[in-house]
């Protein structure tokens, strides 16, 4: 009962962030359990937290601006735009 409740509680938090906070909280926690089972530490686990909130951020951000692509005009400078 308690892990139905936990884990209701954390899709509850997760439902009300956008693409880039969800990758983030996902990749970090994903990333500590995988560190914590591969190297049998806290310090792994927080290893993997690390790598694992940076990745899922860059794949966040990465979905929330679909449809958008990068484009340079005359002067070099970058903008976003719809894509053609």
């Amino acid at each position: 009962m308690r892990k139905l409740v936990a884990v209701v509680g954390i899709v509850v938090a997760l439902s009300s962030c956008t693409a880039t906070e969800r990758g983030t909280a996902i990749g970090a926690g994903s990333g500590a359990i995988i560190g914590g089972v591969v190297s049998n530490s806290w310090g792994g686990a927080a290893i993997g937290a690390v790598a694992g909130g940076i990745v899922g951020n860059l794949i966040g951000r990465s979905h929330e601006r679909q449809g958008y692509c990068i484009y340079r005009d005359r002067n070099g400078r970058r903008f976003e735009a719809r894509c053609r």
